[in-house]
């Protein structure tokens, strides 16, 4: 009977394992399966949670319940769609706490949401509490509604970097400096104790920049000054009377959400026991549409760039140079794919991936043009991988440039010997044996070589850029130096050569393929669920994702440092965290 009894509950959990694994596949399927709409649908465009650049879904994050943020280009995608669609006739935004990771991929919603309305169209928006980018979004709809008891979160913009020098020092630990650009402010993180004179400059330059688009555009849409809004801020009204919003022009009404219900109906046409045909943003995004003519590659680089299975700053996603280079060559041998467009989101990472990544988009280009659409950053080693591409198009508000790299190499030496009482001695058959010895910081002469090797790189990435933009290298350096710019600004210095979003790169990616019919197709293709349930549990990302939001801003920094033994000694990069709210 027990040997019985085993062989039952064998089969019982083999049983139960199998129905598990074919429920979830189910639900995986149900969850991207097209959907076939209504007559008077509307789109709903949920601000709740993280905007991520593409959106991943994740098995463990939905087994447990949590979503795995908003995905960009599925909202992108769904409001061009929604827009062409003769069954939707408008769009409800529903504001929650809704985080970027920056202005330009709110702005990108922005502007196809300002599209969208020129169909003749609406665009409705409620929240019972606006965040500023959320506002900021929403301030395109035709009618702005806020909970009577809620907020509008309208401050301006600031950037509050944080150092870490002196910590470190309170272990024993510093960090060793060799860098090429006066503006390359990332190592300031681990060397410094407050902003540059020539950091601060550039941060000045680009948050102004920031406030100023988001000013502008508010000012065209709700029909008020940009020195109001700009004393809105100063005064912190999101602890005033909503009432107050009113007055100052920012929401056209105070109501509850049953009333916003029906003054969607009221637009609909429809009856008070009539439902409303809702349709999420995935649904939309998954509606089929035609695919005729030539395809267009969309290829999605976001994230720190990294050599191979190096993690790089422990990011949730990473820009692989050995698979992206991989994935660029099958590109270039798909007789189907005309053009390819390569959509950018990165504010850098190892310098040596990034110039196997140009090489490489250097020999797509060879065979097929190559258009760089650049998100939020498309920075340093971001910007050494888009450099060499046929055309650039930024978004006004993308950060990108940043024309310089460094080296970080941590001296521990007194935390061994003095703090830890280790001891070391030597016995070395050469004048440079020791090099890189834990037990003494580098001396003058081991310097002078990393120097010079910093400045060798540098002068590669300077090159690449001048042979990519056309430049003279003596042209190139006037806006290098590691200077961080707006798109705006980029422009006018010929780092790259239209403003504009994912749809103005694949317009051109057309032009330059010579196509008048073309469908686009998005790449790297989504993991299978198999995939995503064995990378996260080796890699641990579903449990970094509770480190993360754990350390908040902190996270990246101590990642770094924790992981410091499997990066490139060299990076292109911008600061590891921003701080722009």
């Amino acid at each position: 009977m027990v040997f019985a009894t085993m062989v039952g509950m064998l089969f019982f959990s083999i049983l139960t394992m199998f129905l598990g694994v074919m429920c979830l596949i189910g639900m995986l399927s149900a969850g991207n399966s097209s959907v076939k709409l209504s007559d008077n649908s509307v789109v709903v465009l949920n601000l709740s949670g993280v905007l991520n650049e593409r959106a991943e879904s994740s098995v463990l994050s939905s087994l447990s319940g949590e979503g795995s943020g908003i995905g960009l280009d599925d909202v992108l995608t769904a409001i061009r769609k929604a827009k062409d669609s003769e069954e939707v006739k408008g769009i409800y935004i529903e504001a929650g706490m809704f985080a970027a990771d920056s202005y330009a991929s709110v702005q990108a919603i922005r502007h196809a949401l300002s599209d969208f309305k020129q169909s003749g169209k609406w665009i409705i928006a409620y929240a019972d509490t606006y965040t500023q980018s959320s506002y900021y979004l929403a301030s395109v709809a035709d009618k702005i509604y806020l909970n009577p008891c809620g907020q509008i979160d309208w401050h301006g913009i600031a950037s509050q970097p944080y150092f870490l020098k002196d910590l470190m020092a309170k272990f024993g630990v510093k960090m060793q400096l060799s860098k090429v650009g006066a503006y390359k402010s990332a190592p300031e993180l681990f060397t410094a104790d407050k902003m540059s004179d020539a950091n601060r400059e550039q941060v000045t330059a680009y948050v102004n920049g920031l406030w100023e688009n988001v000013l502008k555009e508010v000012s065209e849409s709700r029909k008020i000054s940009t020195d109001s809004l700009n004393a809105y801020a100063d005064r912190l009204i999101m602890f005033e009377d909503p009432q107050n919003y009113k007055n100052y022009k920012m929401i056209d009404g105070l109501i509850y959400t049953d009333e916003v219900k029906k003054e969607v109906k009221q637009r609909l046409g429809l009856n008070d026991d009539e439902f409303i045909r809702q349709v999420s943003v995935t649904e939309m995004a998954n509606v089929k549409s035609k695919r005729d003519g030539e395809e267009i590659a969309v290829y999605y680089a976001y994230g720190d760039i990294v050599d191979g299975g190096a993690q790089g700053i422990a990011s949730s996603h990473v820009i692989d140079a050995q698979e992206v280079c991989k994935d660029l060559e099958r590109l270039m041998n798909d007789d189907d794919v005309k053009a390819v467009v390569l959509r950018v989101n990165s504010g850098g990472g190892s310098a040596y991936a990034s110039e196997q990544i140009w090489h490489q988009v250097e020999v797509l280009k060879a065979k097929k043009p190559v258009v760089v659409s650049m998100g939020g950053m498309a920075a340093s080693g971001g910007y050494y991988i888009s450099c060499g591409s046929n055309w650039i198009v930024a978004e006004p508000t993308t950060l990108t440039g940043s024309i310089g790299i460094f080296g970080m190499f941590p001296d521990a030496s007194q935390l061994l010997t003095e703090k830890l009482g280790v001891k070391f001695d030597e016995v070395k058959t050469n004048k440079n044996s020791a090099f890189g010895t834990m037990a003494r910081p580098f001396n003058e002469e081991e310097m002078a070589y990393l120097d010079h090797y910093i400045e060798r790189g540098y002068d590669l990435f300077r090159s690449r850029v001048a042979t990519g933009r056309k430049m003279s290298v003596e042209d190139v350096e006037k806006i290098a130096q590691g200077h961080v710019w707006l798109g705006q600004d980029a422009l006018k210095n010929k780092l790259v050569d239209e403003l504009g979003g994912l749809d103005a790169a694949v317009k051109k990616a057309a032009s330059l393929a010579n196509l008048t019919e073309y469908h686009t197709s998005n790449y790297p293709a989504p993991k299978s669920w198999t995939d995503q349930l064995l990378g996260e549990v080796q890699n641990g990302s579903y449990l970094d994702d509770n480190m993360r939001e754990m350390m908040g801003e902190y996270y990246q920094a101590f990642m770094f440092l924790r992981t410091l033994n499997h990066h490139n000694a060299i990076q292109a990069r911008i600061p590891f965290y921003l701080n722009v709210r």
